[in-house]
């Protein structure tokens, strides 16, 4: 479960934001998570949950701005969007993206 990983990396953000900037309570956090990202959205919702007990972010509401997937077609050089890393372009018929 990597997104045990990625809510501690959060976690260490927001703390270092609020040395910064020198604030105390974190009530939201706002999220982007990329569909082709491999988060899983619950598990990332459950992970930051348990990471922000006891911490400035304890409590706080965790709002997930889910981002579509785009990819760069190698073909017919366009931004085009994906919802999973393989298929063919919508543009040309390519297959190869990055």
């Amino acid at each position: 479960m990597h997104e045990m990983s990625l809510a501690e990396g959060v976690l260490q953000l927001i703390e270092d934001a609020a040395r910064k900037q020198q604030f105390e309570k974190v009530t939201t956090v706002w999220l982007e998570i990329g569909q082709l990202s491999g988060v899983e959205v619950e598990a990332m919702s459950f992970c930051f949950d348990v990471v922000t007990r006891d911490s400035i972010a304890d409590g706080a509401r965790l709002e997930i701005i889910s981002l579509p997937g785009t990819g760069w077609c190698m073909e017919c050089a366009m931004t085009v969007p994906m919802a999973e890393g393989f298929g063919d372009c919508p543009q040309c018929g390519g297959h190869q993206f990055r």
